[in-house]
């Protein structure tokens, strides 16, 4: 893949430029969720061995997104909302963030291993590859599942630091990790609903361009009912409780009721708000998601004092 900057015409990368490389946005997501994943386990970990398993985790998360900024550097300088990242923008060559990714990839795996279990690394170097090859190099430009499919990668790490904590996986695990991943279709269908333009120009088979808006807002409303029962779920297990199951509720009635909102709507009515439904249902999506986990949290910080679980 030829580099997009030129090394006599453009000045040389700063530190900030090759951190975003690292997509900090969806790191500190990933941050999150896999420090979740690993407090609310039943195993804990030294703070020493816990700030190495998050650290080498969130470290994988950034070699993931550099592999991605590489590979879709030709797609990127075409959709507006990726132009600025420092591929596009010119300011870190393709090469670079390639280098950068494999590197991050070897150094967090291995040293996940070596700080917590080899079955923590193995889910961190299978998240890496899911991310990098699966979905950024088949799916995302095969497919309208590529979303579906590929939100895998973004729902292990919770998974990933219960494992580092335990050792194995558990039921609660899982359910952590289906959370993500039946919220990643409602999630980034509802962008492209207000992005269409975009995956269309880069030639990307996002739902929107290939079925339709109409088909992808029920698909949306559809995604939504079958991520419930997961969240909910969640509650009835050794990490869910009253506060959880209660946060659960009232966050899954809100998003089915925007889902419903978005389903009802017709594209005269979106063009005519300039999508305001649609982008105010991306942004509950992430408060949505963020809320979750933060109620685990606080499930774990009440067991003590005999307050959290059942």
């Amino acid at each position: 893949m030829a580099d997009i900057r030129s090394f006599e015409n453009t000045p040389e990368a700063g530190f900030g430029d090759f951190v975003q490389l690292l997509k900090p946005r969806v790191m500190s997501l990933v941050v999150f969720t896999a420090l979740v994943g690993l407090l609310v386990a039943p195993n804990s970990l030294h703070p020493v061995e816990a700030f190495a398993a998050i650290l080498f985790i969130a470290l994988g998360a950034g070699a993931s997104g550099s592999l991605n900024m590489w590979w879709d550097a030709d797609i990127d300088v075409i959709m507006r909302r990726t132009q600025s990242r420092p591929v596009p923008s010119g300011m870190v060559t393709a090469g670079e963030a390639l280098a950068v990714g494999l590197a991050l990839s070897g150094i967090s795996v291995v040293m996940l291993w070596l700080s917590t279990n080899a079955l923590a690394a193995g889910l961190l170097a299978f998240t890496i590859f899911f991310y990098a090859v699966v979905y950024s190099m088949w799916l995302k430009r095969s497919t309208p599942q590529n979303i579906v499919i590929g939100g895998a990668a973004g729902a292990f790490p919770p998974m990933i630091g219960w494992v580092a904590a335990t050792g194995s996986i558990s039921v609660e695990a899982v359910l952590m990790f289906m959370l993500i991943f039946m919220w990643t279709p409602p999630h980034f269908w509802a962008l492209a609903l207000f992005m269409k333009e975009d995956y269309h120009a880069a030639g990307v088979p996002m739902l929107t361009v290939t079925h339709g808006r109409k088909s992808t807002r029920k698909h949306i409303l559809v995604y939504t009912i079958l991520l419930v029962p997961f969240a909910l779920a969640t509650a009835f297990t050794s990490i869910g409780g009253p506060v959880y199951l209660a946060v659960s509720l009232l966050l899954n009635a809100e998003f089915l009721r925007g889902a419903w909102r978005i389903w009802r709507r017709d594209e005269a009515q979106a063009e005519a708000d300039k999508y305001s439904v649609e982008k105010s249902v991306f942004r509950f999506s992430l408060i949505y998601l963020f809320l979750h986990f933060g109620a685990l949290l606080v499930e774990v910080a009440l067991k003590p004092y005999g307050l959290g679980g059942w």
